[in-house]
C-alpha cells in the first residue's frame, strides 16, 4: 500500500468534510467566471469534485496517484486514471487541483507537474489550485490528533521543520475476529512561496487570495492562465 492509498483509508477518519465541500465551492464560484466545457481534476480523490462539476454539464475526467480513490470514482461512474498527469490525454478548458495537491510535490516534481498542466490546458485555458500558507502549516497542521470510529483508530502526529510537514499516520482496523492490523506511514508536504508561481513558462499567475479555511489565512487560491 502506498502513502496515498493510506491516506485515502484513513481520509474519513480526519474529519476534514466540512472543508472540502468550502473548498469546493470556492473552486465552483471561481470557475463562473469562465466559460467551462470540459475540465480535468488532477488529485481527484473520491471525485466529489467531478460529481458537481457534471452536475453544471461539465465534461470531467480525474487523475489520481492512489489506486484506492481513482476505483471509488469509477464505481459511482466517474471517468477516472490512476497516473500522473503528465501521462493524462486531451486538453481542457480547465484543471483543477482541489486541497493541497500542489504541496505534496518538492519544488523539482512542482515544476514538472506545473509544466503538465499547461500541456493539458486549451489556450486560454485556467488553472485553479489551492497551497497552506507558513501559518497554515506551522499553527494549524503541525501537532497531534487521534479519531476512531467503528472498528477503526487513527493516529496523526505531524511535524513542521524547514519548511517540510512531516505527518506520520497511524491506522488500526479490527477484523470480525476481534485482531489488529495496522498500517503506517509518513507523508511529506512542502512549503511554496508565491514567487515559485510567478516565473514559469507555461502558466500566468493573474490572482491569489489568501483565505481562512481552518484558522485565519491559512490558505492561498492560485488561480493561472495558460501563457
Amino acid at each position: 500500500m502506498t502513502n496515498l492509498d493510506l491516506y485515502a483509508k484513513a481520509e474519513h477518519l480526519l474529519g476534514i468534510e466540512e472543508a472540502t465541500e468550502a473548498l469546493y465551492d470556492l473552486y465552483r464560484s471561481e470557475l463562473d467566471d469562465y466559460d467551462i466545457k470540459t475540465l480535468l481534476d488532477v488529485g481527484c480523490g473520491r471525485g466529489g469534485f467531478m460529481k458537481r462539476m457534471t452536475s453544471d454539464g461539465v465534461i470531467c475526467k480525474g487523475v489520481d496517484l492512489s489506486s484506492v480513490m481513482v476505483e471509488e470514482c469509477k464505481s459511482i461512474g466517474l471517468d477516472a486514471e490512476c497516473i500522473d498527469v503528465a501521462k493524462a490525454q486531451g486538453k481542457y478548458d480547465a484543471v483543477v487541483s482541489v486541497f493541497d495537491v500542489l504541496n505534496f510535490l518538492n519544488e523539482k516534481e512542482l515544476l514538472e507537474f506545473l509544466n503538465a498542466v499547461a500541456d493539458r490546458l486549451n489556450d486560454d485555458g485556467v488553472f485553479i489550485a489551492d497551497i497552506n500558507t507558513r501559518y497554515g502549516f506551522s499553527d494549524v497542521a503541525e501537532g497531534t490528533m487521534s479519531s476512531d470510529r467503528d472498528n477503526e483508530f487513527l493516529s496523526v502526529d505531524a511535524t513542521f521543520e524547514n519548511d517540510e510537514l512531516h505527518t506520520k499516520f497511524t491506522l488500526f482496523e479490527k477484523s470480525e475476529d476481534g485482531k489488529y492490523t495496522k498500517y503506517q506511514d509518513t507523508i511529506i508536504q512542502y512549503f511554496h512561496k508565491i514567487k515559485t508561481f510567478q516565473k514559469l513558462d507555461g502558466l500566468k499567475l493573474i490572482e491569489k487570495q489568501t483565505f481562512s479555511l481552518y484558522d485565519k489565512e491559512d490558505k492561498t487560491l492560485l488561480i493561472f492562465k495558460k501563457r
